[in-house]
């Protein structure tokens, strides 16, 4: 990246309320942990892959990984999941949460936020664990432990065993994490879930329920990637100075004036 395309995605993200350009702490951690990428996952099963993000390379964030779950590689997005947390301010770890990827199989995942001296985020390691094939074991050990619990004592040995609760992150992501390789999908499936989120079509909307869309997108990150202003209006059937209109509305009702959105473009005109 030349260094006026990074001055410009840095404008960008900082504009969007998103993460500041890396510090010399957070430089320093990543490449700790970009060297622990593959020991990390050597030590896991065959079936787990090890994501790292550079933060301040977002949305093409993914600087290193070890195994193939989701087929992903070095230069391509953040997940839809990861974005969103990061614009609610990336409090804690989510861990040991289930999502699925399109051909159905079942993962187990964690997401760590990794932050400078300063508190800031720096990097993100993610590790996901395809458990599909454990699952159809579990299927079949219940459905062999069920033909025998004609036993004296068995259902009660059952029943009386202790349940250990697992932590898992509840998020309204969590069984549908977008695992992406390039922008324009991530910017699509978001615009897409937003507006169905919304529940009218776009022919339908007025100026609020379109007011909506924006603010939802802008809480998931939408407006951290490229282009987005033109994706959204097209999308709404606004123009791209109707959705700076929007942001800068929006922007008004956030009292913290270092989180004022996508805004600060002139208001040209107004319409949808």
């Amino acid at each position: 990246m030349s260094a006026a395309a990074g001055r410009t995605t840095s404008r960008r993200r900082e504009a969007a309320g998103g993460i500041p350009a890396r510090s010399v702490d957070g430089e320093r951690l990543l490449a700790v942990f970009a060297s622990l990428v593959e020991p990390i996952g050597r030590s896991l099963p065959p079936n787990s892959e090890v994501v790292l993000h550079d933060l301040s390379m977002l949305p093409n964030s993914i600087v290193a990984v070890h195994g193939d779950v989701t087929g992903r590689s070095v230069g391509d997005p953040a997940t839809d999941l990861l974005l969103e947390h990061l614009m609610r301010g990336a409090e804690g770890h989510l861990v040991d949460y289930e999502t699925k990827l399109p051909d159905g199989r079942r993962l187990r995942s964690s997401t760590m936020i990794i932050k400078d001296v300063a508190g800031t985020p720096a990097a993100a390691l993610c590790i996901n664990t395809d458990v599909s094939a454990w699952e159809t074991v579990r299927r079949i050990a219940e459905s062999m432990a069920g033909e025998t619990t004609s036993a004296p004592g068995a259902e009660a040995s059952t029943s009386d065993a202790p349940r250990v609760a697992s932590p898992r992150y509840q998020g309204p992501k969590a069984s549908t994490e977008a695992f992406v390789h390039d922008v324009d999908e991530l910017a699509a499936i978001l615009i897409e879930r937003t507006i169905a989120e919304v529940g009218l079509p776009v022919e339908l909307m007025r100026k609020e329920h379109k007011m909506r869309v924006v603010e939802q997108l802008r809480e998931r990150g939408m407006f951290l990637l490229k282009d987005a202003v033109e994706m959204v209006a097209t999308a709404l059937s606004v123009t791209r100075f109707t959705i700076y209109n929007y942001l800068n509305e929006i922007a008004g009702q956030i009292p913290d004036s270092a989180d004022r959105g996508a805004a600060g473009k002139p208001a040209r005109r107004k319409d949808g």
